[in-house]
């Protein structure tokens, strides 16, 4: 047995020495130390042996496996360190080289403009809300006081799901789910993307972007509605901007408005952008109509309330200068990228 472990380890050796990848090396391993392998083979004998013979023959055996071992794990160190300067040479980079270029994203100009406005709200003390896109007539319609042979209720001007439930054409919903949840005070704003069946073009898109405010207290005036209006003007547009209310309709205010901003463009002298009116309509608003406060078990006695609506893509072609809506959907990075 001594021979043979001798030759064992001999040839070994040989083999080691014509190794050349790392396959070869599992073969020879399996070869010398698998289950039918040489080395184990020569083990199997090992009973044979005398008690004297067994302890010399068993320190050998140890020394050849260990030798063995020894050898598979070196060759195996260096075989994978040939692989990797074979790869890095391979792919190997002249750092000398001008680099890349990496582009950074940034936020849509409409969701710059949400943050801005929820920002300035937030610090007016309002909450935010949110509300189902599919949402039922009776909230979209019916809760806001609106008649049954208005246009707005049209299947050619709105987009319905079924007979009572479409896709939103307004954020106003959410402010009447509020209502009907939370008693007051409240001070909400419910930004968020309404449907209409409009033709795509400059001005007008069949999905865009509201933000609608309501405020439900005691003793709220048309002052409050001015007040706050004009503040969140100024702290979008600066302190320089003038705003201005004409009396308008609608159907879930009385009296109703709409708020003009002096134009960004000439600063209210007059000029093409603004129709050399100096002015630009920005948002429409109101005193909440009694009727709408009555169907949401609010007493109009009592409580008082304000509400206005804002179109946000309104708000981010007067504040940046855009004048053309398609422009903020048609992801084109030209475009997108004046924003970063």
């Amino acid at each position: 047995m001594q021979d043979q472990l001798k030759e064992i380890q001999n040839s070994f050796q040989q083999k080691l020495k014509e190794i050349s990848d790392i396959q070869a090396l599992d073969d020879v391993r399996v070869q010398y130390l698998g289950k039918k392998g040489k080395f184990t083979a020569v083990m199997k004998g090992m009973g044979k042996l005398s008690k004297e013979e067994r302890p010399v023959i068993g320190k050998m055996a140890n020394d050849v496996r260990t030798a063995i071992e020894k050898g598979l794990s070196q060759q195996r160190n260096q075989l994978e360190k040939a692989i990797i300067e074979k790869r890095m040479e391979k792919e190997a980079l002249d750092v000398s080289l001008p680099g890349k270029l990496q582009t950074h994203g940034t936020l849509h100009p409409l969701n710059m403009i949400i943050e801005d406005l929820e920002k300035i709200f937030l610090g007016m003390g309002f909450s935010i809300e949110d509300g189902p896109e599919i949402e039922y007539s009776k909230y979209n319609f019916d809760a806001l006081n609106m008649p049954k042979e208005h246009s707005a209720r049209d299947f050619q001007e709105t987009f319905y799901y079924t007979n009572d439930m479409l896709l939103r054409t307004q954020t106003s919903p959410v402010q009447i789910r509020t209502m009907l949840k939370e008693k007051p005070p409240l001070r909400i704003i419910c930004p968020g993307r309404v449907y209409r069946a409009d033709e795509i073009d400059a001005t007008h898109s069949p999905v865009f972007h509201q933000m609608e405010g309501l405020v439900i207290d005691k003793n709220i005036t048309m002052a409050d509605l001015k007040g706050t209006l004009d503040l969140f003007a100024k702290k979008l547009f600066g302190n320089d901007i003038q705003t201005k209310f004409r009396p308008h309709q609608f159907y879930f205010t009385e009296p109703s408005a709409e708020m003009d901003v002096t134009c960004f463009k000439c600063g209210g002298k007059g000029c093409r952008v603004c129709g050399n009116s100096g002015w630009i309509e920005l948002l429409g608003c109101g005193m909440v109509h009694p009727n709408v406060l009555r169907r949401c078990n609010i007493d109009p006695d009592e409580y008082s309330g304000f509400a206005f609506g804002i179109g946000l893509e309104r708000v981010a072609m007067t504040k940046y200068g855009i004048n053309d809506l398609r422009l903020l959907f048609e992801n084109d990075t030209r475009f997108l990228s004046q924003f970063n």
